[in-house]
Parts: C-alpha cells; structure tokens; sequence
C-alpha cells in the first residue's frame, strides 16, 4: 500500500461525503446536486439485488408497491463495494500520474 494511494483515496472519500452531505443537512440549494451524489451509491443496492445478489434488501424484495430497505448485510455490502470502487480509482490515478513524471 503505497502513501501516494491512500492519500488519493482519503481525498476520494472527503470529496464523497463533502458532496453528500448538503443532501441531508446544508443549504436547500445544493440539495438536488448533492441528492444524486447520496442516492446513486444507495439505489445500486437494487441493480444487484436484480443481478441475484441474496440478502441485500429485506423481506427478498417484495414490498408491495413500496421499496424495500437494504438489510444490515446490504448496507456492508454497499459500504465495501463503493470504498472498494474508491480504492480502485485512487489506485489508477497513483499509477497514472506517478507515470507521468
């Protein structure tokens, strides 16, 4: 694990929460924006629950007319895949401008 990556990665994910965060508490004007930067990491617990993923959302999905919310299990497994994404991207820029020089 080299500095430059986990550095990168820190930026990644202050960036994340810093869009994020108007959504839930900040100015009523950033909250569209910053509603898609919360909401799409939440929703792709669907996609993969749709590609067969078992466990993610309560009751197996059936919930009526309304969504179901992600179990406990479902909320790790979006928290690893997102940081895991994160780590992937951090990883790719280090490579590429440690490259560059």
């Amino acid at each position: 694990m080299q500095a430059r990556t986990l550095l990168i990665f820190a930026l990644l994910v202050l960036a994340f929460v810093l869009l994020g965060l108007p959504a839930y508490v900040g100015p009523s004007f950033l909250e569209p924006f910053s509603a898609y930067v919360a909401l799409v990491p939440l929703m792709s617990v669907y996609v993969f629950h749709g590609l067969g993923v078992p466990g993610l959302l309560e009751h197996k999905g059936s919930c009526g007319w309304g969504l179901c919310d992600p179990t406990p299990f479902g909320y790790v497994f979006l928290a690893a895949l997102w940081l895991a994404l994160l780590w992937l991207l951090a990883w790719g820029i280090a490579r590429l401008s440690a490259s560059s020089r």
